[in-house]
């Protein structure tokens, strides 16, 4: 973003490189999106090195996790646009063998970043586990497999092959949270840093709904740029994982699912994995 304002508008744009971000982001990552001359500039890098940008507050806009937004919300707000909310998109808690939720306790257990919003899950729900290790989520699996832990809290594509992969569901966390709160989970937003000039911020949600329009309009034409940077190639998982987490809370969060991202920052601060903070949550 420009420092002193004079100059044409440039704004850093963090997302990931999961299937739903490169759909929704292609048109206005390419040109398609009338931005009135204003430059955006992607990052692309797995979510938790983007929760770690936000952390620092070393980016203007990005993709995060929503447990990493209530904990970083002093220095970011969330938009209504662009999100991963939903109902039975949540993270799994996976094992190379058959076991039941009641069974973790004592062991190990991998999560795909301390700062996902599956990694608060796990810790609100399962309190009695208290050996974890974090990993990126895309080596999450592979770590499982090599005996390097006994459960794994998987997201993303993976919900779609780990049972290719030899590995049995143990729990699904979303579901639990759905059936606790009666609310879709938050899992994923896209967010501002506060001192992003509002109406910036309100043209950036305009923007990302726009784009989302036209890869809904013809998904042919992101088709490459989502391939390109997926971590599964199969067409049937990529087009699985749109349908999925590409729903109707992307275009516009509504009056449900801003009481989703109230409900999950409320359970953050309640388990002390988020401080305390009376800004508004989202920036326009």
């Amino acid at each position: 973003m420009t420092d002193d304002g004079t100059g044409p508008v440039k704004l850093r744009l963090g997302l990931s490189p999961c299937p739903n971000d490169t759909f929704i982001f292609h048109a206005l990552l390419h040109g398609l999106v009338d931005t009135g001359g204003a430059t955006i500039e992607p990052v692309i890098a797995d979510v938790e090195e983007l929760n770690a940008l936000m952390a620092r507050g070393a980016i203007e806009a990005t993709k995060a996790s929503f447990a990493a937004f209530a904990r970083f919300r002093e220095r970011y707000a969330a938009l209504r646009t662009g999100g991963a909310l939903g109902r039975g998109n949540g993270p799994l808690i996976v094992a190379r063998e058959p076991l039941v939720a009641d069974d973790l306790a004592g062991r190990r257990v991998l999560l795909p970043g301390d700062l996902t919003t599956a990694a608060l899950l796990f810790r609100t729900f399962h309190p009695e586990v208290g050996a974890t290790a974090s990993l990126r989520y895309d080596e999450v699996a592979r770590a499982l497999l090599r005996g390097e832990a006994d459960a794994a809290v998987i997201i993303h594509e993976l919900r779609f092959t780990y049972r290719e992969r030899g590995l049995h569901r143990v729990e699904d966390l979303g579901r639990r949270f759905e059936d606790e709160t009666g609310l879709p989970v938050a899992l994923g937003g896209i967010f501002v840093r506060r001192d992003v000039d509002t109406a910036l911020a309100r043209d950036l949600e305009r923007w990302i709904g726009a784009s989302l329009a036209i890869a809904r309009a013809d998904p042919g034409l992101s088709r490459e740029f989502v391939r390109s940077h997926a971590q599964e190639l199969a067409e049937g998982v990529t087009a699985a994982h749109i349908d999925l987490y590409v729903n109707e809370f992307s275009a516009g969060y509504g009056p449900e699912g801003e009481a989703a991202v109230r409900c999950l920052v409320e359970r953050a601060v309640a388990a002390g994995a988020a401080p305390v903070c009376n800004r508004p949550l989202f920036a326009v």
